[in-house]
């Protein structure tokens, strides 16, 4: 089937996926900076209630992630499914409803959370009632994807399949393990926080994680017009993502039985190997003259994704190993990364994506300069803000350690890496503003090529009668 086809059966659900994941990101972009903002002048705001940081922060975290990662994720999947599959987007009206849903639900939760709904656990900050319909909106959307899967003419499978088809599965059973474990019948004692981590570890290093590469590996050998280098050396990242992936997150000195720090030290080192293997399979693959790169900025966005995905990955197995952690954990050196690993790599990797499908499903260009500036106060704003947090995390630990100031004095000097990490968030929000700007302009510009017709068969009409 001729991709055009492919892509014009795209249009509709995946313009509504990525522009509701645009304003969702911006929304959450703005949240952040206030939240950031609040470390400097607490006053600022403080008469209201929903203004507080502790509604701020989590409403900003599930903008980001329910409402910007998931339905960026899910846009991008369907996409490079149907073109391997060489097929026309199965169930189209079931996206639409359940990205509708979905919306929905993620505007109810975010209200919620601000109102003071709440249930306390990290990255499931929404109530009930929103993750019902969270639910139930991605298993519509999950149906087509895997629908579209089925009814692929090129039975052929590719690495970018596996990876993919992993994540359209694990979030809908780490989701509703997580939300029945611990919002609908709570477990008791640190179960719910050991329950916690894991959710967490595993939406961010194994959900995001897989959907990231197989974007990578997908798109790398389409820019750079070479097939990828070593389908094994795919396969092998694949498995020990998978399965070393999913057992981290829980640090040493963790108040749990001393095997599950212990474990989940030992798999966020292990996953080192496959992630080196990913960053392998990239270079190799993009070595070489790449000067025919059709698509640049979307190669800029996902080169630096990648790059993101190894650092972040080295910098959780070295803050996983005790010696270190006594220094990073409860400092700012855990936040920067996180958030170096979210923005960093799987925005950055959907960012490209987006840019690379969005004007092949709409025939409407994006302007290169818009894309430039998108990329560089991007990168740059997340650089600023993880590497300000991550060394005044450490120095924060190290004062701690020595315990020759007071916790006042320690707080007091670590204003000024808040302060410069404030400028990394200034920066996000323009590109994010960038990013939305841009996907509004493409859909004036389809709207405008829809209607021109139409407007001159109505002149010519005139002009007759």
């Amino acid at each position: 089937m001729p991709a055009a086809e492919v892509d014009a059966s795209c249009g509709a659900p995946l313009l509504l996926l990525f522009l509701s994941a645009a304003a969702w990101l911006v929304a959450g972009s703005v949240l952040g900076l206030l939240a950031s903002l609040k470390f400097h002048a607490p006053t600022m705001l403080a008469g209201h209630a929903w203004t507080t940081y502790g509604r701020i922060h989590p409403a900003q975290t599930n903008a980001f992630i329910y409402g910007f990662a998931v339905q960026a994720a899910l846009g991008v999947t369907v996409w490079i499914l149907a073109h391997l599959g060489r097929t026309r987007l199965a169930m189209i009206p079931a996206i639409l409803a359940g990205g509708a849903l979905w919306n929905l639900g993620v505007t109810v939760g975010i209200v919620g959370i601000l109102y003071g709904d709440n249930t306390g656990y990290e990255w499931l900050e929404m109530p009930q009632y929103a993750a019902m319909m969270l639910f139930i909106g991605y298993l519509a959307m999950g149906l087509a994807v895997l629908t579209t899967f089925h009814f692929r003419r090129e039975r052929g499978l590719y690495t970018s399949h596996w990876f993919l088809l992993a994540g359209v599965f694990w979030f809908p059973w780490i989701y509703s393990t997580a939300t029945r474990l611990l919002v609908a019948r709570p477990v008791r004692g640190a179960l719910q926080a050991a329950l916690d981590w894991w959710y967490m570890n595993n939406l961010s290093r194994v959900f995001f994680g897989v959907i990231g590469i197989g974007a990578v590996f997908y798109f790398i050998p389409k820019m750079t017009k070479r097939p990828l280098y070593s389908h094994g050396l795919g396969m092998f990242a694949f498995w020990g993502i998978v399965i070393f992936g999913s057992w981290g997150g829980i640090l040493p000195g963790t108040p749990l039985p001393a095997w599950m720090p212990a474990l989940s030290t030992v798999a966020a080192v292990l996953v080192v190997i496959p992630v080196l293997a990913v960053a392998i399979n990239f270079m190799r693959t993009g070595a070489g003259d790449c000067s025919q790169i059709g698509d640049k900025a979307s190669f800029k966005f996902i080169s630096f994704g990648t790059m993101a995905f190894v650092v972040g990955t080295l910098a959780l197995a070295a803050a996983s190993l005790r010696r270190v952690n006594k220094f990073t954990n409860f400092t700012w050196f855990v936040p920067a990364e996180q958030q170096w690993m979210l923005y960093g790599f799987f925005a950055m990797t959907m960012f490209g994506a987006i840019y690379y499908i969005v004007p092949r499903i709409t025939g409407v260009g994006i302007c290169e300069r818009r894309m430039g500036l998108n990329f560089w106060a991007a990168a740059v704003g997340i650089a600023i803000y993880a590497l300000a947090l991550a060394v005044g995390g450490i120095e924060e630990g190290l004062a701690l350690d020595e315990r020759s100031q007071t916790f006042t004095e320690i707080m007091e000097k670590s204003l000024m890496p808040l302060r410069i990490s404030t400028m990394g968030d200034l920066l996000m929000l323009l590109a994010n503003v960038v990013l939305l700007l841009n996907l509004l302009l493409v859909l004036k510009g389809l709207f405008g090529s829809a209607v021109a017709p139409l407007l001159n068969e109505a002149k010519t009409a005139e002009v007759a009668s």
